[in-house]
């Protein structure tokens, strides 16, 4: 069948909007037709590099649709299901999923090839050649194909535009604070980046019972909204504006724990979010950035401070347990997705709508699609 949808072709390249060739799904498969998509900076790092990955790809991993078809042997979703895609397959039998830690499932490997877990391609190009997806997804089509494993059953009255912050923006930013940061009642907690990710970090540690939530972003209107609708009590445009603010809250001890949730780190950020923790304190690197060491913190801190220093993906959130009860907190009024999305694009906009991005217009630009 035909799709329509965003294709990054080379590094530095823009996105290119093309109509492709979808495959049917085979076995484990699913069709979706897809009605929204998050425009993560994640994805962006495909077009600048950061993340390696092969190319061409169609982008996007934050999606939220429909069922229209399964392949054999299908179990987890049916025709006319409302799904959240999730990036991370989660096949609930190996020692991780077991273990409770589906955001590391054995399924995850190769993930990053784009490829399905056949190590084929579903969508082709004009030319005929076969490409992979964002993480086996690409949600910036209209339609795709991807493993019954990375599609979560949501309820039918959930709007598209907010269930896709479900896929990753929303539990990554959650679960790096409760999850990974481990959020107590009566914390100070920094959150740098008050983005698609940072905003639900922010709402992750005012709902764990922070007493101080720290939004650190250059962007004033991010700053703003962090205090405004996701329960920051206080904002501040670098880490060293904010710390002279924690040690007077802290004792002169430092923060309980800082989130790193910004939308590309430099070493230097990560020099400064462990200088910013207290003794025993936590730094969650949640963000992508240069991938290359030496990783400039000072090891005895590490060893007579007792500090911690923790990678997470996906917040070390569970896909099939947390999206639904994240989502059962946004229909109770506690957790805020409305405001989290701040513009809606055609994909033909896709361009406009990372450099709005860049320009910090959006906490997260969404792309409704045309079918």
């Amino acid at each position: 069948m035909k799709a329509r949808g965003a294709v990054i072709h080379g590094i530095g390249e823009k996105w290119s909007v093309e109509d492709m060739e979808l495959d049917e799904p085979k076995e484990g498969e699913v069709l979706i037709k897809v009605m929204a998509t998050g425009l993560c900076h994640s994805d962006e790092h495909l077009r600048t590099g950061d993340l390696g990955q092969p190319l061409p790809l169609v982008g996007g991993h934050e999606g939220a649709g429909i069922v229209e078809a399964v392949g054999p042997n299908v179990t987890r979703v049916k025709v006319g299901d409302h799904v959240s895609t999730y990036y991370l397959p989660a096949c609930g039998t190996c020692r991780w999923c077991a273990s409770g830690m589906q955001f590391i499932c054995d399924n995850g490997k190769d993930m990053f090839e784009g490829m399905m877990l056949d190590g084929t391609p579903r969508f082709h190009l004009s030319d005929g050649r076969g490409i992979g997806a964002m993480q086996r997804l690409g949600t910036f089509s209209n339609w795709l194909v991807a493993p019954e494993m990375e599609c979560q059953k949501i309820d039918d009255d959930i709007p598209f535009e907010y269930a896709c912050l479900m896929s990753c923006g929303l539990p990554t930013g959650w679960g790096s604070a409760v999850n990974a940061g481990g959020v107590q009642p009566g914390d100070v907690s920094i959150i740098m980046g008050a983005g698609g990710v940072g905003s639900g970090a922010v709402q992750g540690a005012a709902q764990a019972g922070a007493r101080v939530v720290i939004a650190v972003d250059p962007v004033e209107f991010k700053r703003a909204k962090a205090l405004e609708s996701f329960g920051a009590t206080h904002a501040f445009a670098t880490i060293e504006e904010a710390m002279p603010f924690v040690h007077e809250q802290t004792n002169g001890q430092g923060a309980d724990q800082t989130i790193m949730t910004m939308g590309r780190m430099e070493l230097d950020d990560m020099q400064k979010a462990f200088d910013s923790v207290r003794k025993m304190g936590t730094v969650v690197v949640t963000t992508i950035g240069v991938n290359e060491g030496p990783i400039p913190i000072n090891p005895l801190d590490l060893t007579i401070f007792c500090k911690q220093l923790r990678g997470a993906i996906f917040g070390l959130s569970n896909p099939t347990k947390d999206i639904p009860r994240l989502l059962a907190d946004y229909k109770a009024g506690r957790l805020n997705l409305q405001d989290m999305v701040t513009t809606t694009y055609s994909i033909d906009d896709i361009n406009l709508a990372y450099d709005d991005m860049y320009a910090g217009k959006n906490i997260r630009g969404v792309i409704l699609h045309e079918h």
